[in-house]
């Protein structure tokens, strides 16, 4: 059995089927996701103007619940104001970590 080089064509055909190989082993491990996971609600990722938006109903459903004390303003308060911390701390944490 012969140890040699390979001839030039047949080294060129082996490298293009190593180098297609290997594209094919980047996009079979490249995960991009268009959509966060339900299943893991931390991994969210919000933008900076949901946050904003969302702070902005905060407020205005907690000077309406105090102007009007409504019983459903309040809970829809209660409901959308951890929503609001959570997000805008996981955006603090994303701006902070540097990347």
């Amino acid at each position: 059995m012969s140890i040699g080089r390979l001839p030039d064509h047949e080294q060129r055909i082996l490298d293009e089927i190593e180098r297609a190989l290997r594209l094919d082993r980047r996009l079979r491990t490249l995960r991009v996701r268009r959509c966060p996971d339900p299943a893991r609600p931390a991994a969210h990722r919000p933008r900076a103007v949901t946050v904003l938006l969302l702070l902005a109903v905060s407020v205005t459903l907690m000077v309406v619940g105090i102007v009007s004390s409504a019983p459903g303003v309040i809970w829809a308060f209660a409901g959308v104001w951890p929503v609001t911390l959570f997000a805008a701390f996981r955006l603090l944490c994303r701006w902070t970590e540097g990347g």
